[in-house]
């Protein structure tokens, strides 16, 4: 009561704050320190805290430091997390395809840990080819008269497209118009590359003649894809590589074949079950392509080997240069190429062909 006898009642002060009970940042992050370097555990804790406040905002139940400490969790098991493979998948493209050799892995282990002759010549002291020996070792492995590596195997396919169909037609059976891992699509990578598709034959039945009746002046490229991941069964066909490669040499159109996964078994199954021909060169192929760090049993890289002709068109090609493997890839893929010289080294010494 004042001295005129009025009274009045103070306001009521809030003490059920919910914002006053979050954490501060360096509280919250001293409690997650040493999990990650120090800027990352700052931004998790800055993340977790301001959704905090807007979940708040919205009468939601908070936790912020359970959120802090799940974000901490979530970047912990990012990329190069050591997983148990469980799905029964051998090269599961989202676990890391291809476990390495143990030379493998200590040839680019010495390599990372040294300079090395990635291009120059010892000898005259000049710059040298990269990758020469590895060429060197695909060319004996598979007859071929010359090989080049990218990084992986679509990079190896846009290369080849953009080199002989750039403004062209590249003609490609619709029972081979695959999908690969990423929702990546052959269409589209034609597309990207600079030519245009032009599709051959049915889904289930493609034949020679089909191929005859598509070829024009505008043609650029026959390519042929293996359909590694699904497969068409009951009334089907397909024209064969060999009808492929006559047809392209009567037109003067270039043929390249994409293996993807499947080139150990095709071209290097004369090292393991006997004297077969080198598929894709013995054939006639301009072009072959596939995989390293599938059943090869190597790292990722796109494998090129062919013709020596349409393999030199390759490495003038600017796009070459955005494509090339680096001194690890090098290093590990001449381990494993190594090994698979002999059957019963490949046999003993690459990962994927024991557990196979």
């Amino acid at each position: 009561m004042n001295a005129s006898g009025l009274t009045w009642q103070t306001p009521a002060v809030t003490v059920d704050n919910p914002y006053r009970d979050l954490p501060s940042v360096d509280q919250l992050a001293a409690e997650l320190e040493g999990r990650l370097p120090w800027p990352l555990v700052v931004d998790a804790v800055r993340t977790a805290l301001h959704q905090s406040r807007r979940d708040i905002e919205e009468g939601k139940q908070v936790d912020a430091r359970r959120m802090a400490e799940n974000l901490v969790k979530t970047l912990e098991r990012s990329d190069g997390t050591k997983v148990i493979n469980a799905t029964g998948v051998l090269l599961h493209t989202n676990l890391g395809r291809a476990v390495w050799s143990t030379q493998a892995i200590k040839q680019a282990g010495e390599v990372a840990a040294n300079y090395t002759n990635v291009e120059i010549d010892i000898d005259t002291g000049r710059r040298a080819r990269r990758g020469s020996y590895v060429s060197t070792l695909l060319k004996t492995l598979t007859g071929a008269e010359d090989a080049l590596i990218v990084n992986n195997n679509a990079a190896a396919v846009v290369l080849c497209v953009n080199e002989f169909a750039s403004g062209r037609d590249v003609l490609v059976s619709r029972g081979e118009l695959i999908e690969i891992g990423g929702s990546f699509r052959i269409p589209e990578m034609i597309e990207r590359a600079g030519a245009r598709l032009v599709e051959v034959g049915t889904t289930n039945r493609t034949r020679i003649d089909d191929y005859r009746q598509a070829i024009g002046n505008s043609t650029g490229l026959i390519l042929k894809v293996h359909p590694a991941n699904y497969r068409i069964e009951g009334f089907v066909s397909s024209a064969g590589l060999d009808d492929l490669v006559k047809l392209g040499s009567e037109q003067d159109v270039p043929v390249a074949w994409d293996l993807g996964s499947a080139a150990p078994v095709a071209v290097l199954q004369e090292r393991l079950q006997g004297p077969l021909p080198a598929v894709g060169t013995a054939a006639g192929v301009d072009l072959v392509m596939w995989s390293g760090d599938k059943l090869l049993g190597g790292p990722q890289a796109g494998i090129i080997h062919g013709q020596s002709g349409a393999v030199d068109r390759l490495r003038s090609n600017p796009l070459l240069r955005t494509y090339r493997v680096d001194k690890l890839t090098l290093a590990s893929l001449e381990a494993t190429l190594q090994a698979w010289r002999d059957p019963e080294t490949a046999k003993a010494r690459i990962p994927i062909v024991r557990m196979l």
